[in-house]
């Protein structure tokens, strides 16, 4: 698909997701710089965030830091940690609010995701909003109905030398 230079693109990056998927399935972190890149094309670029966990870990800061310099607006949330030792941290419902408050100003907005739980946000930014919806992610760990329910999908396994950073 073209990406046109007047169009107004916004991209949303669920950064656990992405992180433990590339972790995963190719022992190796993801390079945010080219994903911001190709989200955007020749187009202009309104907003990019990054949602990010603070897990107090030791290198976690260094890599929330190389994600700012990439381009990346940060929004910042702490693990959540249970009695008994349940973890939970997910960006979700915040990711999805501000994409829905900004699409207004987006002709495009781009997920970078494989969660299938942003389903409902797809067809609500396309019917409601009339917003091109674009999705990055590794097709492996990537909701098969989020494929087929965005305008665009670029599977990043296909171009692991770019979107890749071997540890």
């Amino acid at each position: 698909m073209t990406k046109y230079k007047d169009q107004r693109a916004g991209i949303f990056v669920d950064v656990a997701n992405m992180y433990h998927s590339a972790k995963n399935l190719y022992k190796a972190n993801v390079n945010f710089a080219k994903i911001l890149e190709t989200a955007i094309g020749n187009r202009q670029l309104i907003r990019a965030i990054a949602y990010v966990v603070r897990s107090k870990s030791k290198e976690e800061q260094s890599f929330f830091d190389a994600i700012s310099k990439q381009g990346f607006e940060l929004k910042v949330k702490d693990l959540q940690v249970f009695p008994g030792g349940m973890k939970k941290a997910d960006w979700d419902v915040g990711l999805a609010v501000d994409a829905i408050k900004m699409a207004n100003k987006l002709d495009v907005i781009t997920l970078v995701t494989g969660d299938g739980d942003y389903i409902p946000l797809v067809n609500y930014l396309r019917e409601n909003k009339g917003c091109l919806v674009e999705l990055l992610g590794f097709k492996e760990t990537t909701s098969a109905k989020l494929i087929e329910t965005v305008d665009v999908f670029t599977d990043l396994s296909k171009y692991k030398k770019r979107f890749l950073i071997k540890k």
